[in-house]
């Protein structure tokens, strides 16, 4: 009992901290992406004896600044709930990952070690569960700071969680239908067969409208630009208008842990999750009759690693995106989600279920 907890406690340590290290690493990635596509030079101020380093120290001074500045809570605020928000929010985006696989089962010393924190027969039902309790602190956020701006950020996310969240899980349906599961380590698996021969089975072609919606729905989910209405800096400023210090750092890390999830969960549902095309557990088999045996550890190490680069070019997509196209219109994001992406979804769960019958 004390070998299975330690080993479930080395896996959440290492994986959170992979998703802490990248976390970081986006607040330099957006700056100096932002920065390419605009013609600048960005972030590069932060030096070390001189070094410099493309601007990476930023993410230390960053961080430096928002340990030392002053924490700030308004007067006639709720000062319990207004600690607790940001945690909240922080906690539940981190928990979603425990149900999220990053690797194959491995073997070592006789004992199989599946690659997931928390292996669950219903794990994307977590996920959603962990990514729905999210809203409370961006909602407890604007409620407790006693800032109308505050609350009005708050009551546009709670909004847009509900308008966009039904479409996010309607648009997994027909994938679900598809695989039969809702154990992410199976879909994975099943990720791994062929279509035809040599198509990799994954999930971006057999429910392509699927990922588009997934894709939109998952850009309002992390509050990012064209989503970004709950924060709105140009209009209300957002929930987090009356947050300083670490708190206000915990929901900035919050937006970039929300981005690497959503990543992470296209990556898993649409393209293969650690699956490398025509890799099997005992090395590659090609389609068209040649094949390479590998070690089984370097098999497991080279799904990983597959991952891992899937997710960061992932993340750099969101990115892209978020630096390319404008906000909309609050009544513009209400429209688009109920009158557009609702119905599409529900469409293509019909037809799924049609093809699948005939």
């Amino acid at each position: 009992m004390w070998t299975d907890a330690l080993i479930i406690f080395g896996k959440a340590f290492l994986f959170i901290n992979a998703v802490l290290i990248l976390t970081s690493l986006l607040t330099w990635m957006e700056r100096k992406q932002s920065a390419v596509m605009q013609d600048r030079i960005g972030a590069n101020r932060a030096s070390i004896f001189g070094i410099r380093a493309i601007g990476l120290f930023h993410i230390f001074a960053d961080a430096l600044k928002m340990f030392f500045k002053e924490d700030f809570v308004p007067k006639g605020a709720d000062r319990v709930l207004h600690t607790v928000a940001p945690l909240a929010a922080l906690f539940f985006a981190l928990m979603s990952f425990a149900a999220i696989p990053f690797g194959p089962q491995i073997e070592i010393a006789g004992r199989t070690i599946p690659m997931i924190v928390l292996p669950l027969n219903v794990g994307l039902l977590f996920i959603f569960a962990m990514m729905s309790m999210g809203i409370y602190g961006t909602f407890l956020a604007g409620f407790s700071s006693n800032n109308k701006y505050a609350f009005l950020g708050g009551l546009r996310a709670s909004s847009q969680m509900i308008s966009y969240e039904i479409t996010m899980g309607a648009a997994l349906v027909g994938l679900l239908m598809a695989f039969g599961t809702l154990d992410l380590m199976e879909v994975n698996r099943a990720q791994g067969e062929l279509l035809w021969g040599w198509l990799p089975k994954w999930g971006v072609f057999i429910q392509p409208v699927g990922f588009l919606l997934f894709l939109t729905a998952g850009f309002a989910e992390t509050k990012r630009v064209p989503f970004d209405l709950p924060e709105g800096e140009s209009e209300i400023i957002g929930y987090f208008v009356e947050y300083s210090s670490m708190k206000f750092g915990a929901f900035f890390m919050t937006d970039f842990v929300e981005t690497i999830l959503i990543a992470a969960l296209i990556v898993t549902l649409f393209f293969g999750g650690f699956q490398v095309p025509y890799l099997q557990p005992d090395g590659f088999v090609f389609p068209w009759g040649g094949s390479l045996v590998l070690p089984a550890l370097l098999v497991a190490a080279l799904q990983m690693a597959a991952f891992g680069f899937k997710v960061v070019f992932f993340c750099w997509f969101l990115l892209l995106i978020r630096w390319t196209l404008p906000r909309f219109r609050y009544d513009q994001l209400m429209h688009l989600g109920w009158k557009i992406l609702l119905p599409i979804s529900v469409l293509n769960i019909f037809i799924t279920g049609f093809v699948l019958l005939l």
